[in-house]
Order: C-alpha cells, then structure tokens, then sequence
C-alpha cells in the first residue's frame, strides 16, 4: 500500500465516531482491500471493549479485507448492530458472497445476538442473499428485529431464500422458546414481484411481529397485494405499511383494504403510485370511517382517483383526530374536482392535512374509464382461477347510510355518475356520507 494511501487512511481513522458502545467509520469513502488496508481498523475493532454496534458503510471492502474484518469480529459476542449498508461499491459481484460469508461466519463464531442488520445499497443479487442465507438461519439472528435490505437487486430468486431463511430462524428460534420477533423489515427496489413478495407474506404471517413493512418498488401487482394483505392480518402491531410504487388496481385494494380492518394501530399508509383507482379508494375509506384509530398519514397519490373517491376519502378522515396528512396529489379529479375537494376539507376544518394537488393529472376521458373496467375483469377472471374472490365476494362493503343518489357514484365511481349528483354534489356527500 502506498505510503499516501496509508496516510489517508490515518487520516479517516482519526475521525473515526466512537462512543455507547458503537464503533463507526461510517462514510469515509474507505478502499479497503487486503489486510494490510485495514491493519489499523482491525486494531480498533480488537481493542474496543463491549462492542454493540460496527458502522461500515459508505465505504468499499473486498474479500480479503472482509476476512480480516471478520477475524478481528470472532470474540465480539456483545455485537448487537450491523450497520453494512453501501460497503461494496465498485466490488465484483461475484466477491460479495464470499465477503459476506466470511463476516457472518465471524459473529457465529462470536455468538453474537443481532438486532439490527443493515445491507441496503449493495446491489448483490440472488447470490448476495446466499452470502447470508446461514447467518439468518443461526442462532445470531434469532433476536434480530430490524433487517433492512433496500436495493439489494435480490429478484424474485432472491426473495424466496430470504424467506425460507427467515422461516427457517424463526421456527428454530421456536423451538428454543424464544420465536423470531421480525419488527421492521425493509426491502424497497428489489425487484420481487409476485412470486417474492407471496414467499415473503407467507414468513410474515408465520413470524405475527411486525410494525414496520416497507417494500416500494417492487413490481408487485394485485395478486402479490393480495398475499401480503393477508400476511398483514397476522401482524397486529403493525404502525408503518409502505407499498409506494406496486400496482394493487382495485382487486389489491380491495384485499388490502379488508386487512386493514383487522389492525388497530397503524399509523402510516403509503399506498402512493399504486393505481388504487376510485373504487379501492371508497373500499378504503369504509375502513377509515370504522377503524384505523390512530392512522396519522394517508398517501394515495398518483392513483387514478376521481373526484368522488376523494371527497368521501375526505369526509373519511373527518374524525381522525390524529391525522397530520392525507396525500392526493396527482390524481384525476379535475379543476373543478380540486377545489371542491379543498372546499370540503376547509368546511371540515380540516385543510392542513391536505397535501398539495399542484400534479392533478386533470379529469379522465371515458376511454380510459373503459380501459380500466375491461383491465379490472379481467384481473377477476385471473384471481377466480386462482382461488381467489372477486369484488362481488370481498366482504368490503359500502355502509348503507347514503341515500340511493349517493350511492349510485359509490358503486360507479365516474365523472358521469357523479355529475347527475348535480352542482351541489360536495354538500350531498357531506350531508350522507359522513
């Protein structure tokens, strides 16, 4: 190693973060890739006494170099944090798994007893997931509670081993009587799809521990909706539900909105992007007038809303005294439909909450109405041969308090129906549908 280089590694070392039991080089922009690269990081990790958390991310470590880490982790058995998101840029997909191995090995060895592990960022495939598919199995993850694995590009192979290990450590973990409480998991950009997101449900359901679910980006669609909606139902402590950017349609809100009449003490919906449409949005609001007691932030932007599934979206949130913001920005409600919606959420006193609707994306045209109801039967026929009810069965149901005028735009949410409501269709809604 050069002799600059090794003074610049002085240099980062000296700004090294130590204190409560954390030891950090976080975002040093690091190169390490032999041993003799981390000959100092690997004397300070040995010397710190009672060791709970190692911060490594922002820089980047090759095989060799992760040994060596790895070798100094062996006795750290207090180790309870991995902070390891980031830490391989620029590296040989092909040497991640091998890293991986080698720093997993070291905390079994250790004995250590995670809660926290951090491996967004690394961009390692299927093949990463492998690299720690045997620390998820052991005993060191028996205790873990938040695994966070944001743009990993794990794939829909990669999913399904993630989920068979976590079933795997949470049945070992069991049988010892001390089951596996999972409370946040973090899988954004991930590219899971259905297959990977329905192997997934399947470990959270088994697991019940949840409160934090985030898996944005994923390419799911409803029937991978529906696997998760079903998985959420078996985790009653969930506060935090982020599915920004899946495509539910109606079928995957509809099943999602029967699950969340089950939970008590959710706090976050992100449901952004995720063409949740006009009639999954009143499946939700049903749910928001009867439960959701402590729902803070309602996000259902860019979701082929119209203006009728907005103004009963709105008076929905009326009585949620906890509710701090309910995001339709870039729907279809229209000119018109914006400012009724404004007016409504003033008349309620409730204007503070409304986000911004500066990206409405104007009325929708009776083409794309069409468009979507043959798209919408479609997806039916797909989830009856799957086992799965269609909307007539889905025991999401309006409340028949409105009056039959009312209802005629609740079961056909279009700017047609709503129109024949006439110019005082916001004080109608308000007046029946509270």
């Amino acid at each position: 190693m050069a002799s600059d280089d090794i003074a610049l590694l002085a240099e980062a070392l000296s700004k090294t973060h130590v204190g409560y039991g954390e030891l950090s080089y976080k975002g040093q922009g690091l190169k390490l890739d032999n041993t003799e690269s981390v000959k100092e990081l690997v004397r300070e990790i040995e010397e710190y006494q009672g060791l709970r958390a190692l911060r490594l991310e922002g820089n980047t470590v090759g095989v060799e170099a992760a040994q060596a880490i790895a070798k100094a982790l062996e006795c750290k058995d207090q180790l309870q944090s991995c902070h390891w998101s980031d830490m391989f840029t620029g590296r040989l997909r092909s040497e991640i798994p091998t890293a991986l191995r080698s720093l997993g090995s070291a905390l079994m060895t250790a004995g250590a007893r995670l809660r926290e592990l951090d491996l967004s960022d690394n961009a390692f495939g299927p093949d990463g997931v492998k690299g720690i598919e045997t620390l998820l199995k052991s005993s060191v993850c028996h205790s873990l509670q938040e695994l966070r694995l944001n743009n990993c590009g794990m794939g829909i192979g990669g999913g399904k081993i993630l989920a068979a290990a976590l079933t795997e450590c949470h049945e070992q973990s069991s049988v010892l009587g001390a089951p596996l409480k999972l409370k946040v998991f973090q899988a954004g950009r991930n590219r899971l799809e259905n297959e990977g997101a329905t192997a997934l449900a399947l470990a959270f359901q088994l697991m019940g521990s949840l409160e934090e679910v985030h898996m944005p980006q994923n390419g799911i669609n409803h029937a991978g909706v529906t696997a998760l909606a079903t998985a959420m139902q078996h985790n009653p402590h969930l506060r935090i539900l982020n599915l920004n950017d899946n495509t539910f349609t109606k079928r995957g809100a509809l099943a999602m909105a029967q699950a969340l009449r089950h939970l008590r003490t959710v706090q976050v919906i992100n449901f952004g992007d995720c063409l949740v449409r006009s009639e999954g949005a009143i499946a939700l609001s049903a749910v928001l007038r009867e439960g959701l007691p402590t729902l803070k932030e309602l996000n259902l932007s860019f979701g082929e809303i119209t203006e009728a599934a907005a103004l009963v979206l709105a008076q929905a949130v009326q009585d949620k005294p906890h509710m701090e913001k309910l995001d339709l920005n870039g729907n279809c409600l229209g000119e018109e439909g914006c400012e009724a919606l404004k007016e409504t959420m003033d008349n309620m006193d409730r204007a503070d909450i409304l986000a911004s609707l500066s990206d409405d994306e104007g009325e929708p045209d009776e083409e794309e109405e069409e468009e979507e109801e043959v798209e919408d039967e479609d997806n039916g026929k797909e989830m009856k041969e799957n086992g799965v009810k269609d909307e007539k069965e889905s025991p999401v149901k309006l409340e028949p308090t409105c009056h039959p005028e009312i209802l005629s735009f609740l079961s056909s949410p279009t700017a047609e129906t709503l129109l024949k409501l006439g110019d005082n269709r916001t004080g109608l809604i308000q007046q029946h549908c509270i």
